[in-house]
């Protein structure tokens, strides 16, 4: 059933369990002057179907990325998720299932876990995965609070590079902490390497960084690497997940972080959440990490079974020693992600990152076609790029919705200085016909 109705027997007997007349009788205690005179202003009473039939109609008037053509990315991405995934994270097991505090009848749960940990750890390069965090701003954030108890020193520093929402997470987990967040300056679209060598010093705790970046550029994590090892500091980074099909992963260059938002791997758009924090670290940073870790072990009948192996926050150790507060982790939406990467594979994902590659290049040499705009940056991207057009953007994605598109983000809403910027992104699904239709109506709008 769609609900559980509550009949007037059902009522008497609850009223008569705890010893009251009537349901005026448990309002006895609010004094007569506060409570509510007369009647509601409440539209008469629906029927099953009636409420259906209303909530598919106000549902109509929301755009969706079935009837638009979405090139809209910034942290959230359209990008192909297969039917089986639905399917199998419906099931009631995975469904309804919590914290697996009891590993006898959690085993399903924590293979899951398990699963996931092992993937993701072999996607970014990095000695060890976390059973997922909140998203990818706050799995950033932890990074920040991990460097700063690890190495006991007061300053962060992050690039201006990285995602606006994201530097915001940051600043506020460690307003509380005693820990003071300087941002890098940008250049070019990139993090500034002379200002971060002028920056770090004795005194940095981490440094952190989003590659390919808010912008979709890429950034110099080799040199950057250097910079902040120098200062014996934490070299922390956000990575689009997709972007390891392709892209060196974080481990390959000598991050001690690696964090990242998992929504792009079989998770929808959905309304801005929830999504997955992916938290990665090496081996010497495990016993910090935030959250919890599943493992596998052996019992004494010698099957393998799986069980919880590390779980540094406050509910379970002292909380003086805990590294974080976080009570669960996404651990339905991690779960679309494991069954993700089992469905793609290696292979898999690689593909997925070139054509999202390709097509984002093909994109951008169209709309740099169009007179009047131009590449904002002169870098090498991934799968977002930054173009600037004449007039305002928001009238000029105002255009392109009318007709069917969502064109990007207007770069105008952050604090980059930038009024007359579009973010887009371009995912597998994009087709070339979608993208040469974009370019004309573009064009048409700009004249």
């Amino acid at each position: 059933m769609p609900y559980i109705p509550m009949t007037d027997d059902n009522r008497r007997e609850m009223l008569k369990t705890i010893g009251v007349a009537d349901f005026e009788a448990l309002l006895s205690g609010i004094p007569e002057n506060v409570r509510f005179q007369g009647e509601l202003d409440l539209p008469k009473p629906l029927s099953e179907y009636e409420v259906t039939k209303l909530l598919r109609s106000l549902a109509a008037k929301n755009r969706d990325t079935v009837s638009t053509i979405c090139f809209l990315g910034g942290g959230a991405y359209d990008h192909y998720v297969p039917a089986a995934i639905d399917h199998i994270i419906s099931r009631s097991e995975f469904y309804t299932s919590y914290t697996p505090y009891q590993p006898e009848v959690s085993q399903g749960n924590l293979q899951a876990i398990y699963e996931y940990q092992s993937m993701i750890a072999a996607l970014t390069g990095m000695d060890v995965a976390n059973a997922s965090m909140y998203d990818g701003g706050s799995a950033l954030a932890e990074a920040a609070l991990l460097a700063h108890s690890k190495t006991k020193k007061a300053e962060i520093l992050i690039s201006k590079t990285v995602h606006p929402h994201y530097r915001q997470v940051v600043r506020t987990y460690c307003h509380r902490s005693g820990i003071t967040v300087m941002e890098i300056p940008a250049r070019e679209g990139v993090t500034d390497l002379n200002e971060l060598k002028k920056m770090a010093g004795d005194n940095t705790a981490g440094v952190l960084i989003q590659h390919p970046n808010f912008f979709g550029n890429l950034e110099e994590v080799g040199e950057i690497e250097a910079v902040v090892h120098g200062t014996k500091g934490l070299f922390a980074v956000s990575v689009d997940p997709v972007s390891l099909g392709v892209l060196q992963p974080p481990g390959a260059y000598n991050a001690d972080i690696a964090t990242g938002e998992g929504q792009a791997f079989g998770n929808a758009l959905n309304l801005g959440g929830p999504y997955v924090g992916i938290f990665t670290a090496t081996e010497k940073l495990m016993r910090s990490m935030p959250g919890r870790i599943a493992g596998v072990t052996v019992d004494r009948k010698g099957e393998r079974g799986f069980v919880l192996t590390l779980q540094t926050r406050e509910q379970h150790i002292r909380r003086e020693k805990a590294t974080s507060s976080i009570c669960t982790n996404q651990q339905l939406c991690a779960l679309a992600s494991t069954v993700y990467l089992a469905l793609m594979g290696k292979e898999g994902v690689k593909i997925v990152a070139e054509q999202s590659l390709q097509k984002a290049h093909y994109l951008a040499e169209q709309l740099i076609a169009v007179p009047g705009v131009e590449m904002l940056f002169d870098k090498p991207f991934f799968k977002e790029f930054a173009v600037s057009v004449p007039g305002k953007p928001e009238e000029v994605l105002a255009g392109l919705r009318d007709s069917g598109i969502y064109g990007g983000i207007d770069l105008g809403r952050f604090d980059f200085g930038i009024d007359n910027g579009i973010l887009v992104a371009v995912t597998e699904k994009r087709t070339k016909e979608e993208m040469d239709l974009y370019a004309a109506t573009l064009k048409k709008i700009l004249k």
